[in-house]
């Protein structure tokens, strides 16, 4: 049974950092052609934030671009989304998400529809 565990979300001060963490169970995430970290702020539809595909191929969304790293721990099974210089605007609920089947290389996905697996969420909070 697949599951995915986010954790390590919390409240910072803007310009603070927070490492977020997917721990995954069922399947090693090596197994997976894509993973992904998600958002979404009260009022607004969810949203891609990053993305990592087994090629190596990773995709950000322009507002984290150079702000966020998303790496795997494949010996941990872990997923991890490093954020860094925070702003008020990334308060939202971080979703892991992961997808089985094969899309192709060079490209990974920041549409959630292409994701079958998803985490409960972790919340992350930036005070200005």
């Amino acid at each position: 049974q697949v599951q995915l565990v986010e954790s390590g979300g919390g409240s910072v001060q803007a310009g603070g950092s927070l490492r977020l963490s997917c721990a995954a169970s069922g399947y090693a995430i090596s197994f997976y052609y894509s993973m992904a970290w998600f958002r979404q702020a009260p009022g607004k539809e969810r949203e891609g934030a990053a993305a990592a595909i087994n090629d190596g191929s990773t995709s950000y969304a322009d507002s984290v671009k150079g702000r966020f790293t998303i790496s795997k721990d494949y010996s941990g099974n872990t997923l991890y989304l490093q954020m860094n210089s925070l702003k008020p605007e990334d308060t939202a609920m971080y979703y892991c998400a992961a997808r089985a089947v094969y899309g192709g290389r060079g490209f990974a996905s920041l549409n959630e529809d292409r994701y079958a697996y998803w985490g409960q969420g972790t919340q992350v909070t930036v005070v200005a």
